[in-house]
């Protein structure tokens, strides 16, 4: 609302997210290269990237030679925005899969999940700052200025690739000492037909559908839920992101112990099941139209928190267990990039449902007109979205008792 966009508008930037990831196959090229060339130059060139897209995204919306123009029908700065936010998403998608595969190489048979989860929790920090502190970092002057936000992002982004040259120095030293202790060994190098051996394992579809599902119910609803907890709850607009930012500080604690009990005990295929369907539980209470006083948002968030540790801090040491080592970083592409098709389509999806069939009426916030809207059913869509997850963490379950990938067995190897 604060810079003059529709909720079809927001969606379409918002999808964009997938726009070079998922049509130009960008995510996949970076997975090859991550099994080709290595953690060191791929990470360089993801960090790279980000700061590059967002740098795009500021000049947006930051300027105001954009205004009044229109490029393929849609306003020159939401174009240009989603521009740059594309561009983001190829490196803050790299980065990802490139994190994970470090993660395997200096944690491969002691406490995987926990240094996984441990991983998330410190990307869940950025997301709840983010959440907490975009509107009140635009407000900061007393003029509202969404650019300031995505400016101290982009400031963040540019320490985060000093941080991972640093990292680089560490990750040769980590070498060398491996090198060393096995000097007769010579492993296999990934292969181009690697591919194929990944996308016809039934497993890796099963944990991919999981991911693109599961994910499809979170980070979309993340987006939209500042505005839900104005609509619904009556939070007032500066304190909306509050509520929304409990979800991944809750994640900081959770997922590393998950991730540890994982390690410890196993359970994996079932962790992910029971997530899942707490999932479904939050987003259908969420949808119940007399269940709107803020404090009921707080416990149904802190639910959806526990939701969010417990399928991600076994899925992904699941798929370390699913796929050999030289192809992880292909494979783990690969998930994220059907994955990218719901972060493309869901926001897009739900932005379509609120315009055509929930608006309810009009207000003015901040010296501007803006829609109210009944979010009963994205609610209900984002909940089939957790029914679906559930049944292919069953499917799951059942591959790994036939083909023995081990995911109800411990990380930890004594």
């Amino acid at each position: 609302g604060q810079i003059g966009w529709t909720s079809s508008e927001y969606g379409t930037f918002t999808s964009a997210y997938g726009w070079f990831n998922v049509f130009l196959l960008m995510l996949i090229f970076g997975g090859i290269i991550l099994d080709k060339v290595g953690v060191r130059i791929t990470g360089f060139g993801a960090a790279l990237i980000m700061v590059i897209g967002t740098a795009i995204q500021y000049w947006a919306i930051s300027t105001g030679s954009l205004q009044g123009s229109s490029i393929l029908g849609i306003k020159s700065q939401v174009f240009f925005a989603s521009i740059g936010y594309a561009t983001f998403a190829v490196g803050v998608e790299v980065a990802g899969i490139t994190v994970t595969k470090v993660i395997y190489k200096w944690f491969q048979g002691k406490e995987l999940a926990l240094a996984m989860g441990l991983q998330v929790a410190l990307a869940r920090v950025g997301t709840a700052f983010a959440l907490a502190f975009s509107v009140p970092i635009a407000k900061f002057t007393g003029m509202i200025d969404v650019s300031r936000s995505v400016l101290v992002g982009m400031i963040a982004l540019c320490i985060g690739l000093l941080s991972f040259i640093v990292y680089v120095f560490m990750d040769k030293k980590l070498d060398r000492s491996i090198a060393d202790a096995n000097e007769d060994v010579d492993e296999e190098e990934f292969k181009i037909s690697d591919i194929r051996n990944i996308v016809t394992n039934k497993g890796w579809w099963f944990i991919a559908i999981l991911c693109v599902l599961f994910y499809s119910a979170v980070f979309p609803f993340l987006k939209y839920a500042t505005d839900l907890m104005v609509n619904k709850f009556g939070v007032d607009i500066d304190l909306a992101g509050v509520i929304p930012s409990l979800l991944p500080f809750g994640t900081i604690l959770l997922t590393p112990l998950f991730g540890n009990i994982y390690d410890r005990m196993g359970k994996g295929a079932s962790i992910m099941i029971w997530g899942s369907m707490l999932l479904i539980v939050v987003h259908l209470l969420f949808a119940v139209p007399f269940l709107n006083n803020w404090v009921i948002a707080i416990l149904l968030v802190i639910l959806l928190g526990i939701a969010f540790s417990l399928v991600p801090s076994a899925m992904w040491p699941s798929v370390t267990k699913i796929v050999p080592e030289r192809q992880l970083g292909t494979a783990m592409a690969l998930i994220f990039w059907v994955q990218n098709w719901g972060l493309m389509g869901v926001p897009l999806l739900i932005g379509w449902v609120l315009d055509k069939y929930c608006i309810t009426g009009q207000t003015v916030r901040d010296g501007l007109t803006v829609n109210t809207y009944d979010y009963t059913l994205p609610m209900l869509i984002f909940a089939g979205f957790g029914f679906l997850a559930v049944l292919f963490a069953f499917l799951l379950k059942i591959e790994d008792k036939k083909k023995g990938y081990g995911l109800e067995k411990p990380n930890y190897i004594r």
